[in-house]
């Protein structure tokens, strides 16, 4: 029988999401979690998976298990095997053939950007003391939209069979002293978030301009776009599914 389940971690101390030799990961804490609940050998597959650093306020995973979870406080009790930077906000049966990865009908980030120093947010956010031009930066965002072939934003070597994207929406709003950076689409590429931000960064920052977005996407270099920001202002927000995956 398959489960989903949803949750959200602090990324801060763990090395991704994926299991991995030699290093501490979400999936890998959640596995052993699990199995130790429920009584047998449980492997997890997420939606996704998040580098080394990132953070997920929404994310989801499925398992399969031999026989129906019958114990109502099942999430109360997960929730006690785990440390403080994982919570499991729910379980819930769905079809057998429901993929928590492959499934997902879209996926939203959002990053955050300081603008000021601010000692509870650095490990958070990533600060930018210098004036920006959030008006050039929004411009340039939505060229993004423009476009289904982001290559110059993936991270280099990486193994997939298109760099195609339906990326939906993409925009920056200020909240405070702080710009948060929203962006959703069908799929992510390895670093495309981090990446784009970087370059759209160094657009507000004036080094480069507004229109120089389009040709960084059709170079399909990697080296052409901006510098990839750091993974501790990046958090997974949301993943969206059919309703109809859910059994009652």
């Amino acid at each position: 029988m398959r489960y989903f389940i949803e949750l959200a971690y602090n990324g801060k101390q763990y090395h991704g999401w994926q299991v991995q030799p030699n290093a501490v990961t979400v999936q890998e804490v959640l596995d052993k979690a699990l199995s130790l609940l429920l009584g047998e050998p449980i492997s997890i597959l997420g939606a996704g998976r998040t580098d080394a650093g990132v953070h997920a306020s929404q994310m989801f995973a499925h398992f399969d298990i031999s026989n129906s979870i019958e114990d109502d406080n099942i999430v109360y009790r997960l929730n006690s095997y785990l440390p403080p930077d994982i919570a499991i906000k729910d379980i819930f049966r769905v079809k057998d053939d429901t993929h928590a990865r492959f499934d997902a009908t879209s996926r939203t980030y959002f990053y955050k950007v300081s603008t000021s120093k601010d000692v509870f947010q650095d490990d958070q956010s990533y600060t930018v003391l210098q004036p920006l031009d959030v008006e050039a930066m929004n411009k340039a965002a939505t060229y993004l939209l423009d476009y289904k072939d982001f290559k110059c934003f993936s991270k280099a070597h990486t193994d997939v069979k298109t760099y195609n994207c339906d990326i939906r929406f993409a925009q920056w709003k200020t909240e405070g002293e702080q710009l948060i950076f929203t962006i959703t689409a069908d799929r992510f590429l390895r670093n495309m978030v981090r990446a784009i931000v970087g370059t759209l960064i160094n657009i507000g920052l004036g080094k480069l301009d507004v229109l120089v977005m389009h040709s960084i996407i059709e170079s399909k270099d990697r080296s052409e776009a901006g510098f990839s920001v750091p993974a501790k202002g990046l958090f997974l927000s949301e993943i969206t599914y059919p309703e109809t995956i859910k059994l009652e």
